[in-house]
């Protein structure tokens, strides 16, 4: 079995690329950073430049490999609000997350085998509503999340597999970056500076222990070799936010503004 892996630097990208290769599973690896991962073809891209996976899926194309799976992670994470925010970082949020996962499939759809499977990562958010100062990485995921659904009635027509990978906290840079990040929107905000010190303490609260990455990169495997997967694989789902999004959206406002009154 052959796959194409996209964020596997690190994270989670970088944990399943090492657990497939430990199960005898083919990966051609992606990343703007480099790896260090025996047994790895590996690519050094982004997967916002469309021109630069184009050449990748075409070299791999004249080598006439074919590819079992799209593994689609590469993402980033921000801890900001929709109006103070800098719109070049909320720009390449949404063209790394979004558009970078729309450009991977573009281009490497060519190499699939018949019956391939394409696997796009989402989060544990996607389906939830936003909380505030997460809701930028929030919406990337949530569209993402319908992106998937669409993709996956369209390939359904030609035999072609998408399948939704709904992580939790792991324990990766990307979450361990959730409390510095936070911080930091606390030391620059002019109109949160009150709510996002309270925003920070909730956070520490009631973001849970992450999980260890093995855990995801097991979803993964069983995604990938089962011959009838799921539509959507979830794990290490946080509670409490999945409970906030059952309440009338009025409600959950009122909660989040009393908290961080």
């Amino acid at each position: 079995m052959t796959v194409l892996i996209t964020g596997a630097s690190n994270g989670i990208g970088n944990a399943v690329c090492r657990y497939l290769v430990a199960n005898k599973i083919n990966c051609i690896a992606l990343d703007i950073c480099d790896i260090s991962i025996e047994n790895v073809k590996f690519y050094k891209c982004d997967v916002t430049n469309i021109n630069q996976l184009d050449e990748i899926a075409n070299k791999l194309e004249e080598e006439n490999i074919e590819l079992d799976a799209v593994i689609n992670i590469a993402g980033i994470f921000m801890i900001d609000s929709f109006i103070e925010g800098n719109i070049d970082e909320i720009n390449r949020i949404f063209n790394v997350n979004l558009f970078g996962t729309i450009n991977v499939n573009k281009c490497f759809y060519k190499l699939l085998k018949p019956n391939g499977k394409i696997i796009i990562t989402t989060s544990e958010v996607a389906p939830l509503d936003p909380l505030p100062f997460n809701g930028i990485y929030n919406v990337t995921k949530t569209a993402l999340d319908a992106y998937a659904q669409a993709l996956r009635q369209e390939l359904n027509l030609l035999g072609i597999k998408v399948i939704t990978v709904r992580p939790g906290a792991f324990s990766t840079n990307l979450s361990n970056s959730s409390l510095d990040k936070t911080k930091e929107l606390m030391n620059k905000t002019v109109m949160y500076h009150k709510q996002s010190k309270k925003f920070y303490t909730l956070v520490k609260k009631f973001m849970g222990k992450p999980s260890h990455v093995d855990k995801i990169s097991k979803v993964y495997y069983k995604a990938l070799t089962k011959k009838h997967p799921k539509l959507i694989y979830k794990k290490h789902i946080n509670q409490l936010l999945k409970l906030l999004s059952i309440l009338p959206i009025r409600l959950q406002c009122f909660i989040i503004k009393l908290l961080l009154k």
